[in-house]
Parts: structure tokens; C-alpha cells; sequence
């Protein structure tokens, strides 16, 4: 217990969301299993389980910045029977409906920054919306070619997750000296860190090398349909140097717009189930704004090793469900 002090008070608020959405996954599969051997279940079974999972995953998304996407996507195709190209529609759109619901307050704390979102959404807005429109075309033109993109993606996120474990000062990443761009721009900012009781200023830098990662970040975002969180905070974190709570607030504001852009493509093929929408918006609009003012007061080191478990449990979920698709290992989700 003493080792969970670091923490503060927020590690039993992870506890407690974490058995949280254990409960309700458990619920879930069970009751499933009920209505499959009954013969079927109300109408109203499935949008009330999306009601409730998204709930927890508005939780999640705003201290830990990846938006809900990256959670919901795997783990919505595991265990809800809707089909993958309405499950992605759908995360795109709840993972912006998280950080419109978060965004204002963390900007009105100083923790998003737009000077650093700005050169970074011109080019992933951009590189989202040739993502959404071959993630489609895969999926219409081979079908077995998702489940090698889901194990590719699974990889990656465990990569990043390795990566994260090893960095160290991902709280405050020492910047000694800015790169021309961000110098040109100014990127910097300050916040009141509640933690340490005084205000931490900062400054970012190799916005070259983060423009072209967020490129490749964006092009993942709209293929996947899972938002951009799940590599926007090691960008802008271990990268561009920014502070980890910064980065988590930032890459909420950044999924405002980026997935704005990619979700058109979904809405524009008909890629969106009102029954699957609707309780899920609600969910995660109410989770993220109780979820919003956790972020503010959590601490760095809690965030970090949120985001880690995060980035490791989606990994893990997408490599086992890509290799089941293949008839690799038996289908477990």
C-alpha cells in the first residue's frame, strides 16, 4: 500500500473505474450468453450495455488523453454483436464527443495548448481522412486483411507502451533548448500544478520529427476508427518534450478536430447505427466531464502509468483478436 502513496489519492479512483469496467464487461458477456440461450433480448439490452461501458471509458479518457477510441474499439467488437465498420464510426465519434466535453475545462487550466496543436492538426487532419477512406477499402476489399492490421496495431501500441516503461522524466521532460519552428512559434506555456502547489512552466521542441509522426498517427486514427490519443501522448510527450499531463490534455484537444475530419468518411458510407451511437455519445459525454476535473487534479506519475496500462490492455486485446481472425489461435474475443 505504501508503494501506492506516490500515486496519491487517485490510485483508488483507478481501482475502483478499472473493477468497474471488469464488472460491466462480465455483465455484459454473461447477459449475452442469457439472451443467445433464450432466444434472443430486448431492444433496449444492447444500447443500455453501451450506455454503461462508455460511461466508464468517458472515465478513463480525459486523465489518460487517448480520447476512449483505443479502448472501445477492441473491446466493443469483443463483446457487442455490431458490426467492426459501425463499431469504428462510432468510436471516432465518441472519441470526439469525450474531448468536447473535456477540452474546455482543461484549456480553461492552462493544461491544453493551442500554440501546439495548431502546425500538428494541419497535418493529421489531413492524413485522417485518407486513413478512414482506406481502413474501408480494406475492409470491403479484404476481408482477412483487417485482422493483419489489428495484430500490426497491437504491436505498435505494446512497442509504445516498452518504450514508455523505460523513458524516464516523461512528468517533466527536461527541454534545454527549442528547435527553429517551435522557437518561431513560441510554444511554451505554464499551469498551477496542484501536486506540487506552484506553477510548472515549459517549452516543447523537434516539431519537425512530431509533424511527421502525427502524419503517420493520423493515417492510423482514421483506418482504425479509434481516435488518435493512443500515440498522440507519447508524441507530444516523449518527442516534443512536453510534460505528461500536458500532453494528455493537449491530445484531447487535438481529437476534436481530427477526428471530426475522419468521421465524415464513416458518416458519408452509411458507417453509423443510431442504436449504437446515441447511448454511447450520452456515455461518454457525461463520463468525460466527471473524468475532466480528475484529470486536473491527478498526478503525473498516476497519468503515466494510466496511460501505459491503457496503451498495454489495448495491445494485448488487439493482437489476440487479430490472430483469432485468423484462425491462428481459437477466437477468444
Amino acid at each position: 500500500m505504501r508503494k501506492l502513496e506516490k500515486f496519491g489519492p487517485n490510485w483508488k479512483v483507478s481501482i475502483i473505474v478499472v473493477l468497474t469496467m471488469l464488472i460491466c464487461l462480465s455483465g455484459i458477456a454473461l447477459a449475452a450468453e442469457g439472451a443467445q440461450a433464450s432466444g434472443g433480448s430486448a431492444w433496449w439490452f444492447w444500447p443500455a450495455c453501451m450506455f454503461l461501458f462508455t460511461f466508464v471509458v468517458g472515465l478513463i479518457a480525459p486523465v489518460s488523453g487517448v480520447g476512449g477510441g483505443v479502448l472501445f474499439v477492441p473491446i466493443a467488437t469483443a463483446f457487442f454483436p455490431f458490426s467492426m465498420d459501425f463499431v469504428r464510426g462510432t468510436g471516432l465519434i465518441m472519441a470526439m464527443m469525450s474531448a468536447f466535453s473535456s477540452t474546455p475545462h482543461l484549456m480553461k487550466k492552462g493544461l491544453a495548448n493551442l500554440r501546439l496543436m495548431t502546425p500538428i492538426l494541419i497535418v493529421s487532419t489531413v492524413t485522417s481522412i485518407i486513413g478512414g477512406v482506406v481502413g474501408l477499402w480494406i475492409t470491403n476489399a479484404f476481408p482477412a486483411g483487417k485482422y493483419y492490421l489489428t495484430i500490426a496495431l497491437g504491436v505498435v501500441l505494446f512497442i509504445i507502451f516498452v518504450v514508455m516503461s523505460k523513458a524516464k522524466k516523461l512528468e517533466f521532460p527536461e527541454v534545454t533548448g527549442q528547435d527553429p519552428i517551435s522557437e518561431k512559434l513560441d510554444i511554451s506555456g505554464a499551469w498551477f500544478e496542484p501536486n506540487l502547489n506552484k506553477v510548472v512552466n515549459y517549452k516543447t521542441t523537434k516539431m519537425p520529427v512530431g509533424l511527421f509522426a502525427f502524419a503517420m498517427v493520423g493515417m492510423v486514427a482514421g483506418m482504425f476508427g479509434l481516435g488518435a490519443g493512443w500515440a498522440n501522448v507519447p508524441v507530444l510527450n516523449m518527442i516534443m518534450g512536453a510534460p505528461i499531463k500536458v500532453a494528455t490534455s493537449t491530445s484531447m484537444a487535438i481529437i476534436t478536430v481530427n477526428d471530426a475530419a475522419a468521421a465524415w468518411i464513416y458518416i458519408s458510407n452509411g458507417a453509423l447505427l443510431p442504436l449504437v451511437l446515441i447511448p454511447a455519445i450520452i456515455g461518454i459525454s457525461i463520463g468525460a466531464r466527471i473524468g475532466a476535473k480528475i484529470a486536473e487534479k491527478a498526478k503525473p506519475t498516476f497519468v503515466r502509468y494510466l496511460v501505459m496500462g491503457i496503451l498495454l490492455l489495448a495491445g494485448i486485446i488487439d493482437i489476440i483478436k487479430g490472430l483469432g481472425g485468423l484462425g491462428v489461435i481459437p477466437k477468444i474475443i
